[in-house]
């Protein structure tokens, strides 16, 4: 078949004349097409997914009843832009009251965007030029990345490793790349590891930043989900933060609204400002009804307290589970994610090279789905958002995987 001139025309950056012709298969699509077999080959095993990347639960009913009652006024029809004050008032008093952080302006600090994976983007698009550098945390999300290579910039890579509680090593950065670097991202509570900054680490951040006049990104979208006593931390809370800083914070974790698509972006005005000139050229603003209905959620931080209870209980669950089997888990402070070694093998039977391999073997063998990182030594990435309802089907959860698993022994 003669190929379609339309082939031709797209842009270098996304592969060009070789777009969708490439073999590799990404490590999601492997997960899911692995999944699709694994059901097809073992309909009596019912998959259990400990990858999914999003709550479980619907939102709360006064956040659901919000919309419907905001949708059908007449004044909410229309574009936002950059938002409407009363949600840029709501998320100021939610990071005064959550997080500690006072004198933000809802006006000039803060500005709505239609989730946090679009805001990472877009931040990329105010200040990346060709040759320009942002440093990233490997494993990590990589859409910040992504976008700056698109721009003809590059990524640094800051490895995240056990030894330094996966936090990166701000000393290792050669001088010539720091001199190079605008941005720096940053995501804590941590996406996989689950790792919980320190104020120590948020100091010497702010620190570095200031040396090397670079803006840091901090994606916040775990930080209202911690355990155990762990107080919710925001980098903004650190004296100087808003000269280098921006945050982004996300409703899709904290308030079980993955599908709604409701962020916002605070901290330095003039980054906010930079922000708000791109996202302007890029959307039209999320719904009024929506912003309204993040604003009775962050009204309502308890319908996080009561989600973060049953994540504690469900991490209690797994690493108890886990461990039973001859794994080393810990529980995180943060997250709805537990980061855990994969084996090398299995005792008089399969060796693993990779985490991937594992991870595949898992959903082959036994119907348990994971995500693979292999960037840094091999590991696997469970959530505890698995689906249940209650506290009794969450237990036969975990006697489940108790079970598929307890025929085998596990080599590390």
């Amino acid at each position: 078949m003669k190929e379609n001139y339309i082939q031709k025309l797209i842009a270098e950056r996304l592969g060009g004349k070789k777009f969708g012709k490439d073999t590799v298969i990404y490590k999601f699509e492997k997960i899911k097409r692995a999944r699709r077999l694994a059901e097809a080959e073992h309909p009596e095993m019912k998959m259990i997914d400990l990858g999914v990347g999003e709550p479980d639960a619907m939102a709360d009913e006064g956040v659901i009843r919000t919309l419907a009652e905001q949708a059908a006024v007449w004044e909410n029809r229309g574009y936002t832009d950059n938002g409407i004050l009363e949600f840029q008032q709501a998320a100021a008093e939610y990071m005064k009251k959550v997080y500690q952080v006072e004198g933000i302006d809802p006006e000039t600090e803060i500005c709505h965007a239609i989730g946090s994976k679009p805001a990472l983007a877009m931040m990329a698009q105010c200040f990346i030029n060709a040759g320009d550098i942002t440093l990233m945390t490997v494993p990590g999300y990589p859409v910040m990345g992504t976008m700056t290579e698109w721009l003809g910039g590059e990524v640094y890579n800051m490895p995240l490793k056990e030894e330094n509680d996966y936090l990166p090593d701000l000393k290792a950065i050669p001088k010539d790349i720091a001199k190079r670097a605008k941005l720096l991202y940053i995501n804590y509570p941590n996406n996989p590891t689950g790792a919980f900054a320190t104020k120590k680490f948020f100091k010497e951040v702010i620190a570095f930043a200031r040396k090397h006049h670079i803006l840091v990104v901090q994606d916040a979208a775990y930080a209202a989900l911690t355990f155990d006593g762990t107080e919710p931390l925001s980098i903004l809370s650190i004296e100087g933060a808003k000269d280098v800083c921006v945050e982004i914070h996300s409703l899709s974790k904290a308030f079980n609204m993955t599908g709604w698509r409701m962020a916002f972006v605070v901290g330095n005005a003039l980054a906010v400002k930079v922000f708000a000139t791109v996202k302007d050229n890029n959307d039209s603003g999320q719904f009024a009804a929506i912003q309204l209905a993040g604003k009775y959620a962050m009204e309502h931080t308890e319908i996080t307290e009561q989600t973060n209870q049953k994540y504690s209980r469900r991490h209690d669950m797994l690493v108890e589970t886990l461990n039973s089997l001859g794994f080393h888990a810990v529980k995180p402070k943060a997250s709805f994610y537990l980061y855990v070694k994969a084996p090398k093998g299995i005792k008089g039977g399969e060796q693993f090279k990779t985490a991937e391999d594992f991870s595949q073997y898992l959903i082959r063998e036994k119907c348990i789905s994971t995500v693979p990182w292999d960037d840094v030594e091999h590991y696997i990435r469970m959530t505890v958002t698995f689906l249940a309802y209650g506290e009794q089907e969450e237990k036969e959860v975990m006697e489940e995987i108790k079970t598929r698993l307890s025929d085998v022994e596990f080599e590390f």
